[in-house]
């Protein structure tokens, strides 16, 4: 079986997986990494969001084999020691989560917004494609307005 090896979350691994393994089974089945969640394994729901060198990706349809020699970011990144990054710390503020599984992902699509737009208007923010069952969206709006401003 082919071996391939990234940085995720700021550590070198090798894991042995087909190449074409989506890179979701290889972060939460094979590295324990549970914050992208499983939501629909298309790429659609967006619940599985993370990053691939600085860039939005979603894992589920992203194969393995694209990452190797990459680096890859989760949810579990973004946060240097115990300081969260200010989209993490606005959406506390916020109190955006309900259910939260949807959470992961919408913070690694907002961190991927704020990067491309550092201030982002209500248009910017809606073109954010996550899919939040519970309808937090105006919460979600107001933190990355929040977290614009911190950053």
């Amino acid at each position: 079986m082919p071996r391939y090896t990234m940085t995720v979350n700021g550590k070198a691994v090798t894991v042995e997986a087909p190449a074409d393994m989506p890179l979701l089974w290889v972060l939460r089945d094979k590295l324990g990494i549970t914050g992208p969640k499983y939501g629909c394994g298309v790429g659609v729901c967006r619940a599985c969001t993370s990053h691939v060198d600085g860039e939005e990706v979603q894992p589920c349809v992203t194969p393995v084999a694209d990452c190797a020699g990459r680096a890859v970011t989760t949810i579990e990144g973004l946060a240097k020691g115990n300081t969260l990054h200010p989209v993490q710390q606005a959406w506390l503020d916020e109190d955006v989560a309900q259910c939260g599984f949807c959470q992961p992902g919408q913070i690694m699509a907002a961190v991927a917004l704020l990067k491309r737009t550092p201030n982002p208007t209500d248009e910017d923010i809606d073109k954010i494609e996550n899919v939040c069952r519970c309808g937090t969206y105006f919460r979600i709006r107001q933190a990355i307005k929040r977290a614009a401003g911190a950053q």
